[in-house]
């Protein structure tokens, strides 16, 4: 697999159900709004996130260079497993092209190094145009 590192810090923040965020949200390599029955779950751009807002971060963004099919099995799980043995916890999000895995930026290096001992390449997301 190839990875794409993306540097702008990423939160991971938590609103009330049906709560919509009242910063914009829509900033960063990665923004993400999901509404469930008992929370509105917002990624976005770190320093984005108003004070007080329960958010996780800075987070570093790992975005698996797509598109990948569907019928790929087992992606999330070969670049996962090796980083749960290590005690990394991650954050995964899909979009429709591809996978993004979301690790704590003290861990993120850490993360990174394994995947490379493991054979997969990661390199710098180009910086303009978004994601890569």
């Amino acid at each position: 697999m190839h990875l794409m590192r993306h540097e702008p810090p990423i939160a991971f923040a938590r609103l009330a159900a049906g709560e919509e965020p009242s910063w914009d949200w829509r900033t960063g390599p990665l923004s993400s709004i999901t509404y469930t029955d008992s929370e509105t779950s917002v990624v976005c751009a770190y320093d984005e996130v108003p004070e007080g807002v329960v958010r996780q971060g800075p987070l570093v963004g790992f975005e698996i260079a797509g598109p990948l099919d569907f019928t790929m099995v087992g992606v999330l799980s070969g670049l996962l497993e090796p980083l749960a043995r290590q005690r990394i916890s991650i954050l995964a999000l899909s979009t429709y092209d591809t996978d993004w895995i979301l690790v704590d930026a003290e861990r993120s290096d850490d993360a990174e190094k394994i995947w490379k001992r493991g054979g997969h390449a990661v390199a710098p997301a180009r910086l303009s145009g978004g994601t890569s």
